[in-house]
Order: C-alpha cells, then structure tokens, then sequence
C-alpha cells in the first residue's frame, strides 16, 4: 500500500507564509524595497538658505564685529523675511565698488544715490536705509561747519567716500585715510586740522580711541539718504527688500531698533 505524500503547510507554526516558498523574483523585488526604504530612512538635510555678500564700509553704531549694529539688524531682518542670509565685509570703500560693479560681491550696504550712474553694474533698492549725517570734527570748534570754509584748511577724508571728494573740490591740503582710526590719528597727530566723517560714527570712534579735546563742527555738514546697492544679477531681489524695508518701518521694528542702537550716541561725547 503506497504511504500518502503529505503536503507541507506552506504557513509555519505562527501561521506566515514561508520564505522558503517564494522564489529568486521575491527576494530581487523585496530587495530594491529595502534600498528605497533605507534610502528614505536617512536624515533630510534643510537646502541652505541663500547669502548675499554686501560690503560694509560703516563702524559703530551702525555695524559692528557682534554684528548687532543697528544696520546689522535691520538688513538681516529685511532679508530673513526673504529667505536670505546677510554677510558682512569690509573693503576700502574705493575697491568695494569696484567689486560690486564686476560682481566679486553681491553689493554695497549703503551708499549715496546716484551712484547706479558711475557704476551702470548696481541697482538702487528704493527705499532708503537711513539719513546719513556728514560731519566735520576738529580740536578748533570755531572753525565755520560749511565747505566752504573748511577748504581753506588742511582737511582729511577716508579714501573712496565720493560725497567728500565732491565737496572738498579746490582743498588746499587734502590727506586721504584708509580708516576711521587713520582718520582720527592723523587729526589727534595735527596732521590735519579737520577731518569729515559721519557724525555717529565719528563720535563713537573718538570714545573707542580715548581721544580728547576733539569736537564736532556743529552744525552738521549735509543729511543724505542711504541707500542698499546690488550687482545687477539679484535684480529680482530689488523689489522685495525694497517692500521689507517699508514693512519694517511700518511695524515699528525700524524705530525701535533705532532707539536701542542709535540714539544714545545723538548727544554726543562733548
């Protein structure tokens, strides 16, 4: 009598289903399934956001090495707002634009108006970044504050600031500086006898260098709005910082960091 073929249980004792009854095409599929789950298994690292290099030609109050100057954040807030990280450099002011101009570096921080015409390479963001106050600061505080008479001195300026360059036209002496520091050495050393500066800036400098019996001309030479400038090839982020800044500005974010940053030095070291 023939013993009957038992049929193995394809289903183990837990009751799944065997693996030893699939064939090649089960383990070649269930293969690339495990290499796209590893795959999707692994840390998503976040896309960097985009930095816009910008030179800084200002000092404190307005930027400083913490980078918490009143310029610091505020730029840095309007580019938040846009995805965009803010760095920072310094370059002799003459040397930045040209950079800026030829695309080394995305931009300048703040600048005059009218300089998109020397530099056809730059756009203008509309809305103002600051009033920019030009001051003269000599150890005479009776030296007349106009341009006029103060061309009739021996007057210094740091190299590539065109606003000065413009005015002091026909300057019997004229020294130019490679820095705030230079500057003010070269006015402590009599060197010059006035030197034009901005006024925050000047009177800050003047406390960081413990430099006494200096005072500013009073009153200032000429209020200017500054403005940010990028090369060209971010012109589709001119529109968006120039809608940040308003919406700062129109939030109270602006005057508040002002107040924090600025206003402390409005009365001066004297």
């Amino acid at each position: 009598m023939e013993t009957p073929r038992v049929q193995m249980n394809k289903y183990n004792k837990s009751g799944l289903y065997t693996l030893f009854n699939r064939g090649p095409s089960y383990f070649r599929l269930n293969s690339c399934l495990l290499v796209m789950l590893v795959c999707i298994a692994q840390p998503v690292h976040a896309r960097q956001p985009p930095t816009l290099v910008l030179n800084d030609a200002f000092a404190p109050p307005y930027t400083t090495t913490a980078h918490d100057g009143f310029l610091d954040i505020v730029v840095s807030e309007a580019l938040r707002r846009l995805g965009v990280n803010l760095k920072l450099i310094k370059l002799p002011p003459e040397r930045a634009l040209i950079n800026a101009n030829a695309g080394l570096e995305d931009g300048e921080l703040s600048r005059i108006a009218g300089l998109e015409k020397l530099y056809p390479n730059l756009m203008r963001v509309p809305e103002k970044l600051l009033d920019f106050e030009f001051a003269a600061f000599s150890k005479d505080p009776n030296i007349p504050a106009n341009w006029d008479s103060i061309r009739q001195y021996s007057v210094g300026h740091i190299r590539g600031w065109k606003f000065y360059e413009y005015h002091m036209k026909g300057a019997g002496v004229m020294l130019t500086a490679t820095s705030p520091r230079q500057l003010f050495q070269l006015l402590d050393k009599d060197r010059i006898k006035v030197a034009l500066y901005a006024r925050w800036m000047g009177q800050a400098q003047l406390r960081q260098m413990g430099i006494k019996g200096v005072y500013q001309l009073k009153p200032v030479l000429a209020k200017r709005e500054m403005f940010i400038y990028l090369n060209k090839r971010h012109a589709r982020l001119v529109p968006r910082i120039d809608q940040a800044l308003k919406d700062l500005k129109r939030e109270g974010f602006y005057k508040r960091t002002a107040e924090e940053k600025l206003f402390p030095y409005a009365k001066g070291p004297l």
